[in-house]
């Protein structure tokens, strides 16, 4: 920016404060099987009572996916989840003689329901989402003074409905109308009868307010309900219009309270076509940023499918994978050979996936039962852990930071000479010490070349290295390739790495962003280089400590100095 403060001087204004930003290196990303909840989309989950809330209790069908989950959120407090289920999972509808339908999320509702006359065909409520557990709703309406006073629900609400102020000024009656959801059959509470929501005062009126925000009951019930959406008119048997309207309209009263009972949804374990579609939804980088990618107990080919068009497809992110249980419970001494014939069906080698040893014992307070979960979720959380005390850049395993929550006991601990094994494949052993708990004991990526990014620790400084820089040389593009531009990338660079170099993350670097990469080829192409030189920080995976026996007598720093 340039101004005049008297006539001929000027003063220029150049911003050289700009800094190289700070990027999310925790956030996770888990497509898996739940009983309730948006299907088919990304939800946002920050904790196990949120998981809870938004994708119901688990069972013995969604319990490994739920349990993955939850120890996952037991170490962060960011997660990217996908609810698939099977093409066959249908909703819970009001019509018991509809024809199944899916609606997995409200953005397909809002596209396809929300607005339409439907002519009845599913009835006048359905759950929110597909699966039996919706077959546990059912909803109770009351629209007159007559049927409220005997009301098993007027406890509810202060007054009967009647007519709105709205209506009542522009001529018409008997809009308002009460609407209770109950969990009739208990399985959302463990209480059968238990009141979950209740909507006072809402208008069968399309157009009707209160402080400028939609009253009309089914607008209100799709944004505030977590279990049901209004489809068609309550009344609909009576009438072949829609409710109208406030202009001048007298709305048809029910003859008695109708209470909906919702029925016929259903639950069907979705595939692994179905599961692969979920984790497509994370594949573009431009959009959502992830860094840890759970796989829970996916099967072999959605394993390569994460590791090859997730992880290696964006290159921002780990996978993180975990043998069959059948692969390392009661093997009789086989799990070592089960566990390196696992890793030949992937057929995958990659600096972006990491894999562990098996299996965990954990207690399931939601079921009062133990059950065996995939230890992907742990190792994962664990470096969000590592994250939060140190950096990406510091390996996830070992005493300080490997240690394995919530576990009661593992499917197999590996022995030294079983660690060795399969640490030469490139699995990384978990293994439970007397006295010090469950630690993961290794570091390796997939990586089967051997080099700096065979080790997690480095692979997550180069994610983060390439993110925040890229990030920043995004306010290069459409600048002039010349002196001022390159060596202003320089110094906005320069300054990050020497902070990651004083937190130990590398031990020299080297920019490089001048004419010998810039060249007048590259620059009549309109391109822009800039080489970054990293020597990265390595974690020590052995330790060797030699104890030698001297005369008393004998000085230990002249033993030293003589070495």
């Amino acid at each position: 920016m340039a101004f005049q403060i008297s006539p001929g001087v000027n003063v220029s204004e150049v911003d050289l404060t700009t800094v190289v930003p700070s990027v999310l290196t925790t956030s996770g990303a888990f497509a898996g099987y739940f009983n309730w909840g948006p299907a088919n989309i990304i939800t946002s989950v920050s904790s196990e009572i949120v998981l809870t809330q938004q994708f119901g209790k688990p069972d013995s069908n969604s319990a490994v996916s739920f349990f993955t989950a939850a120890n996952f959120l037991a170490y962060g407090n960011n997660l990217n989840l996908v609810r698939t289920v099977g093409s066959g999972a249908v909703n819970a509808l009001a019509n018991t003689n509809a024809t199944a339908i899916q609606v997995a999320n409200e953005s397909i509702f809002q596209a396809s329901y929300l607005s339409t006359n439907l002519g009845n065909a599913y009835g006048s409520f359905m759950a929110r989402y597909p699966g039996a557990l919706g077959n546990s709703l059912s909803i109770s309406i009351c629209d007159n003074s007559t049927n409220f006073s005997t009301w098993n629900y007027k406890s509810y609400f202060t007054s009967a409905p009647s007519t709105s102020s709205q209506t009542a000024s522009a001529g018409g009656l008997n809009d308002e109308m009460h609407i209770v959801v109950i969990d009739t059959a208990g399985l959302f509470t463990g209480s059968a009868g238990t009141v979950l929501e209740t909507y006072p005062f809402v208008s069968k009126a399309t157009n009707a307010t209160v402080n400028g925000t939609s009253n009309y009951y089914k607008q209100v019930i799709f944004n505030n309900s977590k279990y049901v959406y209004a489809v068609d008119p309550v009344d609909y048997a009576n009438t072949s219009a829609t409710w109208g309207q406030t202009n001048n309209t007298t709305f048809r009263q029910l003859f008695t309270v109708q209470t909906v009972n919702l029925s016929a949804g259903q639950d069907v374990t979705p595939t692994d076509g179905n599961i692969e579609s979920g984790y497509s939804l994370f594949v573009n980088k431009d959009t959502l940023n992830i860094s840890l990618v759970l796989t829970g107990n996916a099967s072999a080919n959605v394993q390569n499918y994460v590791i090859s068009n997730i992880a290696n497809g964006r290159g921002d992110c780990v996978a993180f994978i975990s043998p069959p249980l059948s692969s390392v419970l009661n093997q009789s001494g086989y799990e070592a050979t089960n566990i390196i014939s696992w890793l030949g069906t992937i057929g995958i080698t990659s600096s972006y996936a990491f894999a562990d040893s098996g299996w965990k014992y954990q207690y399931d307070k939601y079921n009062n039962v133990y059950r065996w979960i995939p230890l992907n979720g742990d190792v994962a959380g664990l470096c969000v852990y590592t994250d939060t005390i140190k950096d990406p850049w510091f390996s996830p395993a070992g005493y300080n930071r490997g240690q394995i929550k919530n576990a009661i006991k593992l499917a197999w601990n590996p022995t030294k000479s079983d660690r060795d094994t399969i640490y030469a494949g490139g699995v990384n052993p978990v293994v439970s010490f007397p006295g010090q708990g469950i630690i993961l004991f290794g570091d390796k990526t997939l990586q089967s070349k051997p080099s700096a990014f065979d080790r997690i620790n480095v692979r997550r400084l180069f994610i983060v290295l390439e993110k925040t820089i890229s990030t920043a040389a995004k306010f290069s593009l459409f600048e002039l390739n010349d002196d001022f531009t390159r060596a202003q990338f320089v110094a906005l660079v320069t300054p990050f790495l020497r902070d990651v170099q004083g937190r130990r993350g590398i031990t020299d670097f080297q920019v490089v962003c001048d004419t010998t990469n810039n060249t007048p080829q590259v620059i009549n192409s309109n391109q822009f280089v800039g080489d970054i030189y990293i020597k990265p920080a390595r974690s020590i995976n052995f330790i060797q400590l030699n104890f030698v026996a001297v005369n008393t007598g004998v000085d230990f720093s002249t033993i030293i100095n003589a070495a």
